[in-house]
């Protein structure tokens, strides 16, 4: 196995202007957020590499989770009970802080593009952005209740004890 080079820097291209300023009440996936609209404001130094993007419905936004809480290896996520690693969810708290969100794209004006269903906090620095392309190879998640825990320990289909 290759060494890991930890010297890889980012820089934003941008950031993304939304009506979400409290982390507690932002919608936790771009499905929860149907409609809400946002605006990224692309650097103009950038304004090029946004040729073409109008040819496409929706568009892959990674971002900062500038504002997540430190990472911790096993999280409970939201409306769940079962405990995973944190690269088998979706959390903010991650040892890289990177979001991954596919919003529509409703219009593009010079280095600005309106787009909707956005679940990222006002001011989120947006680190690159890709059209989306859906691969229906991918489409399938693979589901094995042998990977899986509960948060307490028990194993699925073991009932909860009340304590």
């Amino acid at each position: 196995m290759g060494s890991f080079d930890e010297s890889i820097t980012c820089r934003p291209i941008g950031v993304i202007r939304t009506p979400h300023t409290d982390s507690a009440t932002t919608p936790r996936q771009p499905h929860h957020a149907q409609g809400i609209k946002g605006r990224i404001e692309v650097d103009p130094r950038f304004e090029k590499g946004l040729t073409g993007i109008e040819c496409y419905s929706h568009i892959v936004l990674l971002f900062v989770f500038d504002r997540a809480h430190p990472y911790r290896l096993t999280v409970t996520p939201p409306h769940d009970s079962i405990l995973r690693g944190v690269f088998a969810t979706r959390s903010p708290s991650r040892p890289n802080p990177i979001g991954l969100s596919v919003v529509r794209l409703l219009r593009r004006e010079g280095n600005c593009l309106h787009v909707a269903d956005v679940d990222m906090l006002d001011r989120t620095s947006i680190l690159d952005i890709k059209p989306y392309i859906v691969d229906p190879r991918f489409a399938e998640p693979i589901h094995d209740d042998r990977l899986l825990a509960f948060d307490d320990g028990r194993a699925p289909g073991t009932p909860r004890t009340s304590t």
